[in-house]
């Protein structure tokens, strides 16, 4: 049984269904009251069906949602307890900043002074009291995302929910509204759960990662648990950029692992496996230890070299055709072409068995 006092939302054995085809499975989670969700995945895993079925935009086909103790699974949006921010800002384009924040408060017949304050407190939280006169032709892509967040933030809800918000911003943009939404969430302490591809807005947003594929949570936890102890081989390979290192390797006879030519000594007991049976090894660009001068466990050439100021990526092959990643922070440059050689700490390998599944 769950805390009701401490649960913002409890999903239990969500499911939905198109006609004969189930998008959704089965899906279970509990998101603490004031944490901050992230769901990531691919495109077509469900993230945004999922959220929109919290929101009460799409219909639950099996299962239940409870938003802070209360079931909601078959209650209007407008009775959850919610407020949801879209990629598209969804504003009113002929009405004022001040109308847009106040027009859903006058929908709910909300008292003309609670609006007036609602408003003038989501402005100050945001920053835009200079743009509540204007409307939403006249602002940036920037200005118009905290006008869509302040409509959000005047109806007081239990829950936000973010559907890729920054999308449509420039790349120096999404920075700082990120760092606008971690502040939001700091002084407001609602729960969010927020929806992205972006694997830097996860990492830096979220309390907590929900990893989706299929319209299935391939794994839950915080970014340092889901980055550093990745559960599979889908969730190693698609957190992180760039992704982990994923060389297919061989049981030796003596239990150390086979990758080409070469012997990788590890202390992973083979269990049921035998020599010879398929394993993965997983190592991040940043664990590996770049050589020039002829020493380490395993040889690859530098097809391109990628200079990026206070770090080199570095894009190789090995002598069997295998794809390496390495971050380089020498100030000895690297060129394409060159040969190198890799070590590392064993600590930072990952394994995983024939079927993905992390076995260390």
């Amino acid at each position: 049984m769950h805390d009701v006092a401490k649960t913002g939302v409890v999903l239990t054995d969500i499911r939905k269904s198109f006609g004969n085809l189930e998008v959704i499975h089965g899906i279970d989670l509990t998101i603490t009251e004031g944490s901050f969700v992230v769901f990531v995945g691919p495109s077509g895993c469900g993230k945004s069906t999922l959220l929109r079925m919290i929101a009460g935009l799409e219909e639950v086909t099996d299962g239940e949602i409870e938003i802070k103790g209360r079931d909601v699974t078959d209650l209007d949006p407008s009775d959850r307890g919610i407020a949801m921010v879209f990629q598209s800002y969804a504003l009113y384009p002929h009405m004022s900043v001040r109308d847009n924040l106040a027009f859903g408060l006058k929908m709910a017949r909300t008292p003309e002074a609670e609006i007036e304050t609602r408003v003038r407190a989501a402005s100050a939280i945001l920053k835009i009291d200079p743009l509540l006169d204007r409307r939403p032709g006249q602002l940036s892509g920037g200005q118009r995302q905290r006008v869509a967040i302040g409509r959000a933030i005047v109806r007081k809800p239990d829950v936000f929910l973010f559907d890729e918000p920054l999308s449509n911003l420039d790349a120096e943009l999404r920075v700082s509204m990120r760092i606008e939404i971690a502040r939001l969430h700091r002084e407001l302490r609602n729960t969010m759960i927020y929806v992205t591809h972006d694997q830097t807005e996860a990492m830096t947003l979220a309390d907590m990662i929900v990893v989706l594929r299929d319209g299935r949570i391939e794994q839950t936890g915080t970014p340092r648990e889901v980055y550093e102890n990745p559960a599979n081989i889908f969730v190693a390979g698609f957190i992180g950029s760039p992704r982990m290192n994923l060389l297919a390797a061989r049981w030796a006879d003596d239990g150390s692992i086979r990758l080409g030519e070469n012997r990788i000594p590890v202390s992973l007991q083979s269990g049921k496996s035998s020599a010879g049976a398929e394993i993965t090894m997983g190592i991040r660009p940043e664990h590996l230890v770049v050589s020039t001068s002829g020493e380490g466990l395993l040889q690859a050439k530098v097809d391109f070299s990628e200079y990026l100021g206070g770090t080199q990526f570095l894009y190789c092959q090995t002598n069997e055709g295998q794809s390496i990643i390495a971050e380089h922070r020498s100030p000895a440059p690297v060129n394409s072409g060159d040969m190198v050689h890799f070590s590392w700490d064993s600590a930072q390998l990952r394994f995983f068995d024939a079927s993905g599944r992390r076995v260390r």
